[in-house]
């Protein structure tokens, strides 16, 4: 008698741990729905202000290594650009090994529009990732036109011809030192429409816009590909010198323009498309793991909670539905499909705004699986000691991990 009590006793602990997991997804899902900033939705989009009463300067800031395959679809855009005000291009050619800067020149002289300077940094010093030594390359070229603004933008960034227009008018009549807009990543490939749609959402998820445009709030973040930053804020800021080492360097721009007491502002884009391609797994992989492990701060106690959380939120829902209806356990199969119901319900916003079928939501899990699977590997190649690779440049410290993609 007393050896089946312990049994029982002991399957009864079984049921209540899957119950109550299944129960912890599920209010975790509930507070994600109300309460993280309404992060899933896709509704914050450059509103529409009027134009300024008079149109500032603006240079364009582009670092660049090794782009040529992507330089004929987004330089003439930004050469293009229709804006009233005054407005040069600075592309910066860092180490480039096939002929970037020779074709940004040949692009200039068949496209024409604005004018465009190319420069070349050198070798980054120590302390220094070689995209924001580019960048501090550009923004020096830049000031000897003394901007009120400065476009920071990527290679692989296409700008519609009104962009940079909508961009000053929004910083300008709604009072932002810096603008930022999430350009459309492209979605193509198999993988890219599996991958590249969830990246964007979890990203919504850690930095919710609609909190980061709140003063006094604590959530920051920019993206990378898009910024429209005030000259005078960046010089407030330090910008770049203050982020040299910042892996993830625009989420570490924007937090250095927030302390300075700036106004921000991120949003998603309308017309602004990046053109680089990620066909292969492996590709985006690669843009994942290489900066996963620092956005941990290289924590292992993070990177733990990170894999539990991910599990929690992610996985245990479908399982939980699976578990509840093999076993006939009625709380746990609802607890678990009301909970992946309410992620797909969730996701299916981000798909509708990239144009994908919404038959991928349910399969958000496989997603957050995988990228559960690139952290762990980030962490992995951190404790290797590798160092990062990007572009043909290495870095002997795993620390100065660069994030150009």
């Amino acid at each position: 008698m007393r050896l089946n009590g312990r049994l029982g006793w002991g399957r009864l602990r079984r049921v209540s741990a899957v119950v109550w997991t299944a129960v912890g997804s599920l209010a975790a899902w509930l507070w994600l729905l109300l309460g993280q900033g309404l992060f899933w939705r896709t509704d914050v989009r450059l509103p529409p202000l009027g134009e300024p009463d008079d149109w500032p300067s603006v240079c364009v800031v582009v670092p660049a290594r090794d782009e040529a395959t992507v330089l004929p679809e987004s330089l003439p855009s930004l050469l293009a650009q229709d804006y009233p005000g005054r407005a040069e291009v600075f592309l910066v050619d860092d180490g480039s090994s096939d002929g970037t800067g020779q074709l940004a020149h040949e692009l200039a002289r068949t496209h024409g529009g604005l004018p465009l300077t190319v420069g070349s940094p050198g070798e980054p010093p120590a302390g220094w990732t070689g995209k924001l030594w580019a960048v501090r390359h550009g923004i020096g070229l830049a000031r000897a036109r003394a901007p009120e603004y400065l476009l920071l933008t990527d290679a692989d960034i296409a700008h519609a011809p009104d962009s940079l227009r909508q961009l000053v008018a929004a910083a300008r009549t709604g009072g932002y030192d810096l603008v930022s807009q999430m350009a459309r990543l492209r979605v193509e490939s198999v993988w890219e429409r599996l991958v590249v749609p969830a990246f964007v959402y979890f990203f919504a998820q850690l930095y919710p816009f609609r909190r980061i445009a709140v003063a006094g709030s604590r959530t920051a973040a920019a993206a990378g590909g898009c910024v429209l930053l005030r000259a005078d804020a960046a010089e407030r800021a330090r910008i770049p010198e203050a982020i040299r080492h910042a892996v993830i360097d625009d989420v570490a721009l924007a937090r250095a323009v927030k302390r300075g007491g700036g106004h921000i502002w991120l949003g998603l884009a309308e017309r602004v498309d990046s053109v680089r391609p990620y066909p292969r797994l492996h590709d985006l992989w690669r843009m994942v793991s290489r900066s996963a492990y620092a956005q941990l701060r290289h924590n292992p106690l993070l990177l733990a909670g990170t894999v539990a959380g991910l599990a929690v939120v992610y996985l245990v829902p479908p399982a939980a539905l699976g578990v509840g209806l093999a076993t006939g356990n009625a709380g746990v199969a609802t607890a678990g499909g009301l909970a992946w119901l309410l992620m797909t319900a969730t996701y299916v916003p981000m798909l509708r705004y990239y144009r994908q079928p919404l038959w991928l939501a349910p399969l958000l899990p496989v997603t957050a699986f995988l990228y559960l699977l690139m952290t762990v590997d980030s962490a992995v190649q951190h404790y290797r000691g590798r160092g990062a690779a990007w572009k043909g440049r290495t870095y002997a410290r795993p620390d100065t991990a660069l994030d150009e993609s």
